[in-house]
């Protein structure tokens, strides 16, 4: 007999872990124990030595599908071999490992409440520990029921007998309930509780009939209605007052190829157990114009509850499936709040009695099979940690802020971060009252206090401000990071980066973040590491007349693009754009601010440059409904013709020539798309020849998820022999924004700034 130590770190705790490894052991006919701590799973187990070596194979080959092995360490064990094999109680310290991602209906799940035999038969509320919710319902750590919404809950002697039983695939389920002794269902509509025997039938026929239902899922309302009906599409649209923003849909797997084309590398993203919404080419005319209006992508994801399978089977068509708010306002999550906040908008309420405690927004996957991306991180990926590259684990605690937009934060220690879910904008109060709420939560989860408190360079960031309280009332110490270093370094740390890696190259290209210069920064090329940052070259820096005005506005963008390139003089140049510009007064109050400089702040801004584009093409309206409505439709229309075209002739970074070039396409009355596609052509290349010979190129940024720009660049540099790092795990956009100011705030709590810096 021999003996050896397992210590495995990762996912590996609520997922079933310890069950599995007690059946593989009594498999191999091994003999010892298995427990939880802060580290992660801690083995101990004796047999013959050909044993052991498959039992070590097997943990890594057949653990449970919520789990993920970072590392697996083992080492000779001496003593005595116990008799059976045994799993102990969970030792000190175990809070530190933290909470698995809430996860999609397992397949045993889904045929269980598919089986007239079956006592979870159609319940809504089926579960085991390969799927069901976790973060969502959790207030407290440990993990166990007592420290869950379903502490309300008291579990029958059934599903009492599979919680306890190692052999099952409830054993320890926090979640574990069945129809005798579970969450229930029912149906309401303005005027209160209805009478429906089956509330799953009763919601699907109101949704066959045009109607409009709120549905209470796993992290959040939705409010559905038949995606196929351009009616009940409309009215949706015009009781949310949504004018344009997209609506993501839930379909059956069997039901997608209809409405979007499905390769298999999407099918594998909408298959995972995080069950995001992919984002799938249209087919024409499949669906109403008003699911995606201008845009030639629709977010698709698969049902991920029981609930969600009962009634796409039920209604048996694909739903819209969209956020339960009214616009602008977080999802609600609270029964009584959905009543009050949804009243005129749905015609009928799917409730049910287990609380959501955190709110979690679906996550957001782009399929590209060349660079798969996620541009939301939040149920099913959250808050699953992030394994940091060598020398991060001697390092000090830190809490990075994030934010404003696209919020998170991430806790990183011990040689892993641990980044938030998706909050939003934390400038609507409801917002920035989870944001504070997650904080805390997460603090409890882990165990954690920071000594870096780690924020934005813009003092005007609620998610800044926020962190220097944090700070000065822990005694951390503060450390502002610049926002595009952020990005940069946020892509570095997700591919394994170590503390002391050499410097990178990357463009970095967003809307706005505050320079180290004080100007307004969005199109960079940065030399890097985790410690300082050197600005090589940007975006030319153009007026942003009104400030936050021109975020929403594009076409004061355009009338700034213009007066820089050309001039006061400019509409003798653009005579063709005329038609997409307001009255002449309110154009001259513009060109005075760009003038004088009153409240136009210059800017090196790749996003406001999309939007001049898409409003000198007739793509934007005047004001925008969401953020980056116009360079998504410039994105759409580009698409398509992208492979004709290439780049107009514009040498360096000089925007008077690519806007000559545009519009001179104009007056030659040359296709939207075509123009389009010969903008994102040109901006590659100029990007591309601005960055000298290097040995990679980081590319990230919000803009960077537009794929069709994304694409482009990754093959200019491929063709001179670059190799590019994309942001794939964690958003290229804001929601990565915390990782990178974690990483770097870690390396370097006292930074001192290169001398040419910024």
């Amino acid at each position: 007999m021999s003996g050896v130590s397992i210590r495995v770190v990762g996912l590996v705790q609520g997922v079933g872990f310890r069950p599995f490894v007690w059946r593989l052991a009594h498999t191999l006919e091994l003999s010892g124990e298995v427990w939880n701590d802060a580290a992660g799973v801690g083995i101990e187990a004796w047999g013959d030595a050909a044993a052991l070596a498959r039992f070590q194979e097997r943990l890594r080959a057949e653990a449970p599908p919520l789990a993920r092995i970072d590392a697996l360490d083992a080492t000779p064990l001496d003593g005595p071999a116990p008799s059976g094999f045994s799993i102990r109680p969970s030792r000190e310290g175990v809070r530190s490992a933290g909470i698995v991602p809430d996860a999609a209906t397992c397949p045993a799940c889904r045929a269980e409440i598919a089986d007239p035999r079956d006592r979870r038969f159609r319940y809504a509320f089926t579960n085991c520990t390969h799927c069901g919710p976790r973060l969502s319902i959790v207030t407290a750590i440990p993990y166990d029921r007592a420290n869950t919404s379903m502490r309300a809950f008291t579990m029958c002697s059934a599903c009492a007998a599979e919680y306890r039983d190692p052999s099952d695939r409830r054993f320890h389920a926090q979640p574990n309930a069945c129809p005798v002794c579970g969450p229930r269902l029912w149906v309401e509509d303005a005027s209160g509780p209805i009478a429906a025997p089956d509330p799953v039938l009763a919601v699907a026929a109101a949704l066959r009939r045009g109607e409009i239902v709120a549905v209470k899922g796993i992290g959040g309302f939705h409010l559905a209605c038949d995606a196929q009906d351009a009616t009940a599409v409309a009215e949706l649209r015009r009781r949310k007052h949504r004018d344009a923003k997209p609506f993501a849909l839930m379909a059956r797997e069997a039901d997608i190829p209809q409405i979007a084309e499905l390769s298999p590398h999407a099918r594998a993203l909408l298959r995972q157990p995080a069950a995001p919404i992919v984002l799938l080419p249209a087919r024409p005319g499949a669906l109403p114009e008003a699911i995606a209006p201008g845009q030639d992508r629709i977010g698709v994801m698969l049902p991920y509850t029981p609930l969600h399978h009962l009634l796409l089977e039920a209604a048996g068509v694909p739903l819209v499936m969209t956020s339960g708010n009214r616009a602008d306002e977080p999802q609600v999550i609270d029964n009584a709040a959905a009543k009050r906040a949804l009243a005129g908008i749905a015609d009928l309420w799917l409730m049910h009695d287990r609380t959501i405690v955190n709110r979690l927004d679906d996550s957001v996957v782009v399929a590209d099979p060349a660079a798969p991306a996620v541009l939301r991180r939040a149920r099913g990926f959250a808050p699953a940690p992030l394994p940091l590259g060598d020398g991060f684990a001697a390092l000090p605690p830190v809490l990075a802020m994030g934010g404003d937009l696209k919020s998170t934060f991430c806790l990183a220690a011990g040689g892993q971060a641990i980044v938030s879910h998706h909050i939003g904008d934390l400038a609507e109060a409801r917002t920035h009252d989870d944001y504070r709420t997650a904080i805390r939560l997460y603090r409890e989860i882990y165990g954690f206090e920071p000594a870096i408190v780690a924020v934005d360079l813009h003092d005007g960031y609620h998610a800044t401000r926020w962190g220097e309280a944090l700070a000065a009332e822990s005694g951390a110490t503060l450390v502002r990071v610049q926002h595009h270093h952020a990005h940069l370094a946020a892509c570095l740390a997700e591919h394994g980066a170590a503390a002391d890696v050499a410097p990178a190259w990357g463009w970095i290209l967003d809307g706005l973040g505050m320079g180290a210069d004080g100007h307004l920064w969005g199109g960079e090329l940065l030399h890097a590491d985790f410690k300082h940052f050197t600005r090589h070259a940007h975006v030319p820096l153009v007026a942003m007349p009104g400030g936050d005005a021109a975020s929403r506005q594009p076409w004061r963008n355009l009338v700034a693009q213009l007066w820089t390139a050309f001039g006061p003089d400019w509409r003798r140049e653009a005579a063709q754009v005329r038609t997409h510009l307001p009255s002449e007064p309110e154009i001259r109050v513009i060109e005075r601010m760009i003038e004088t400089g009153t409240n136009a702040p210059l800017a090196a801004s790749t996003g406001r440059l999309f939007d001049a584009v898409a409003a000198a093409l007739g793509l934007s309206q005047r004001v925008l409904s969401f953020e980056g409505e116009a360079a998504m439709r410039l994105e759409a229309v580009a698409r398509p013709a992208i492979e004709a075209t290439g780049p107009y002739p514009v040498a360096g970074l000089d925007l008077a020539t690519l806007w000559r070039s545009i519009l001179a396409d104009l007056a030659a009355g040359a296709a939207t798309g075509v123009i389009a596609a010969r903008f994102h052509q040109t901006l590659a290349a100029m990007l591309a020849d601005a960055t000298p010979a290097v040995d990679r190129v980081v590319l990230s940024g919000g803009v960077l998820q537009n794929r069709v720009l994304a694409r482009l660049l990754r093959a200019r540099f491929a063709a001179r022999g670059i190799p590019t790092l994309e942001p794939r795990l964690f958003p290229a956009n804001d929601g990565g924004l915390a990782l990178g100011q974690a990483a770097i705030a870690a390396v370097s709590a006292t930074r001192t700034p290169a001398p040419d810096e910024g």
